[in-house]
C-alpha cells in the first residue's frame, strides 16, 4: 500500500499542515475607502480559533465553527447575527469518545432543506472524523464517522467543507486514507448514505496527486473541481476535475516551470467566477523566493486546464502585499475577487486584498484571515484564527463600499423550480423576475423570499424591486433546460 508524506510532513491527526502560519488579528489602519470592524472575540469558553469563514442562512444570520474551545475544549458550531451578538449551539465532545466527532477545521454549507452540515477533522465512532448534520437552532445528528471500512478505505481526517451538488447530494474530501492512504473524494446524501468516489494516488507514482486539503466547486458544466496538496515528482500539487459519477481529470500539475515559478501546495478551494474560469490560491511558490519554497500566487485556470499565474506574493518591499494565502477567493458584485494571506502585510501578520480578474492586487487591510463571504448587504465578513481581546479569534466584518445585493439558491434551474431569495430588508417587495420575466414570488421574511422560475424565462440576473430599491442577483441566474 502506498503512503503519501508530502513536504510539510504526514497530514490528518488533528492539526493542519499549514497550523505554523496561525492567523493573527492585530491593530492596523485601513485604507480610507475601507472600514474594519471587530464584531466578535472568542473567550475560550464560546469558542476558540476559527479556521474556516462563515456563512449566510436564509435567516440572514452568519453560522460557523471554531476547531477548538468550547465545553470540552474540542470545537463549536455557533450562529452570529449581524450585529455581532454570537450564541454557541453545538460543543464537540459531547458524548463520550468524542463519537460526535472533535476540531471541525472547516465551515458549514446550509442546504436546501434548511440544515447545516459540515464536517471534524477528528472524532467519531473511529476518531477519524465525521460528516454531521445540525440544524439551525442545534440539534446534531452525525451522519457518517471515517474508518468505517477495512483499512480506511472510505477515507480519513476530512479538512474541507462540503457542497450541495444540483442532484441534491453531498460532496467533499478527505485529507488521508482512502485504498492508498493518499486522500479521498466522496458523495454523501442528506440522510448520511456515503460513497467513496475516488481514491488519490491511484495512479502510478500518484501523479494524480495526493492529500487533498480543500473541498470542491460544481461549475456550471456540472462537474466538480478541486485541488490536491500533494503531487508526485514535482511535490507541487494538482488541480482535478472529477464527474458526479467519480471519473477524475487531473487538469494540472503544479511546479510544472522552473523554480516553481507556477505556484506550489495549493491549500484553499477554487472559485468559479462569472467569466466561467476558476480561480485559487497557491500556499507557496511563485516568481518571489520569499522564505523557504517562495511565498505563494494567485492564478487562473480554465476549465479545461490552462493555468495563468495572476500574481505572485512577495513583490512589494518586506512582504508588504503580503504571503501564504492559504483560503480560497470570494467573487463580489463588483466582480473583482477577494481574498487574505495568512502571513506578511504592514504587521508581518496578514492581509486582505482584491484582486482583478486580470492580476491587478490591492492590500485592503493588513491583518490576516480565513476565508471571506460577501454578505447580501454588500459587506464582506470573515474569521481570525487568533488575536482579539482574548488571543482566540474574532470575527469581523469589512466594508468596502459595496452596495446590497441578492443571491439565489440555487443558482440554476428549471422552468417551474422553486428557489429562494437571499437579500436584507426584503418586506414590502413589489415584484421578482428573471432577466426581465416576471415570476411568482412570496416573502417569508425580511431575508428570505422564495419563488418559481416563470415560464420563459432565460437565464440572466434575477431582479427584486423592493421599496427602497430594485436590488440584483450577485451572479446570473441559469435557467437550465
Amino acid at each position: 500500500m502506498k503512503r503519501i508524506v508530502n513536504v510539510f510532513g504526514k497530514l490528518g491527526c488533528g492539526k493542519r499542515a499549514y497550523a505554523v502560519f496561525a492567523l493573527c488579528a492585530t491593530r492596523a489602519i485601513a485604507l480610507p475607502a475601507q472600514t474594519f470592524t471587530t464584531l466578535f472575540s472568542f473567550d475560550g469558553a464560546d469558542g476558540s480559533d476559527p479556521l474556516a469563514g462563515l456563512v449566510q442562512a436564509t435567516n440572514g444570520d452568519f453560522y460557523g465553527t471554531t476547531s477548538s474551545g468550547g465545553a470540552s475544549r474540542a470545537g463549536t458550531v455557533f450562529k452570529i447575527i449581524p450585529g455581532g451578538t454570537l450564541t454557541t449551539l453545538y460543543g464537540f465532545c459531547s458524548q463520550s469518545g468524542c463519537t460526535d466527532g472533535q476540531n471541525p477545521y472547516a465551515g458549514l454549507v446550509q442546504a436546501t432543506n434548511g440544515d447545516f452540515y459540515g464536517t471534524t477533522n477528528s472524532g467519531g465512532a473511529n476518531q477519524f472524523g465525521t460528516v454531521f448534520k445540525i440544524t439551525p437552532s442545534g440539534t446534531l445528528t452525525t451522519l457518517y464517522s471515517f474508518c468505517s471500512q477495512s483499512g480506511c478505505s472510505d477515507g480519513e481526517f476530512p479538512p474541507a467543507g462540503l457542497v450541495q451538488a444540483t442532484n441534491g447530494d453531498l460532496y467533499g474530501t478527505t485529507g488521508a486514507g482512502g485504498v492508498y492512504n493518499a486522500g479521498t473524494v466522496f458523495k454523501i446524501t442528506p440522510s448520511g448514505a456515503l460513497t467513496t468516489l475516488y481514491s488519490f494516488c491511484s495512479q502510478s507514482e500518484c501523479m494524480d496527486g495526493g492529500n487533498p486539503q480543500a473541498g470542491l466547486v460544481q461549475a456550471t458544466n456540472g462537474d466538480f473541481y478541486g485541488t490536491t496538496a500533494y503531487s508526485a515528482g514535482n511535490l507541487g500539487g494538482t488541480v482535478f476535475q472529477i464527474t458526479p459519477s467519480g471519473t477524475l481529470t487531473t487538469i494540472y500539475s503544479f511546479c510544472s516551470q522552473s523554480g516553481c515559478t507556477d505556484g506550489l501546495a495549493p491549500y484553499g478551494p477554487l472559485t468559479q467566477a462569472t467569466n466561467g474560469d476558476l480561480y485559487g490560491t497557491t500556499q507557496l511558490g511563485g516568481a518571489n523566493p520569499g522564505p523557504g519554497f517562495g511565498a505563494g500566487t494567485i492564478f487562473k485556470i480554465t476549465p479545461s486546464g490552462t493555468l495563468t499565474t495572476l500574481y505572485s506574493f512577495c513583490s512589494e518591499s518586506d512582504c508588504a502585499d503580503g504571503q501564504f494565502p492559504l483560503a480560497g477567493l470570494v467573487q463580489a458584485t463588483n466582480r473583482d475577487l477577494y481574498g487574505t494571506t495568512s502571513a506578511g502585510g504592514a504587521n508581518g501578520h496578514g492581509t486582505i486584498f482584491k484582486i482583478t480578474p486580470s492580476g491587478a492586487l490591492t492590500t485592503l487591510y493588513g491583518s490576516g484571515a480565513s476565508g471571506l463571504v460577501q454578505a447580501t448587504n454588500g459587506d464582506l465578513y470573515g474569521t481570525t484564527s487568533g488575536g482579539g481581546a482574548h488571543g482566540n479569534g474574532t470575527i469581523f466584518r469589512l466594508s468596502v463600499g459595496l452596495g446590497p445585493f441578492v443571491e439565489t439558491q440555487p443558482s440554476s434551474g428549471t422552468v417551474g423550480a422553486a428557489v429562494n431569495i437571499l437579500g436584507t430588508d426584503l418586506t414590502g417587495a413589489t415584484s421578482v423576475s428573471f432577466d426581465g420575466t416576471v415570476a411568482v414570488f412570496t416573502v417569508v421574511g425580511h431575508s428570505l423570499i422564495t419563488a418559481t422560475v416563470p415560464a420563459g424565462a432565460s437565464s440572466g440576473e434575477v431582479q427584486v424591486v423592493t421599496p427602497s430599491g430594485t436590488l440584483s442577483s450577485n451572479v446570473p441566474f441559469l435557467v437550465v433546460p
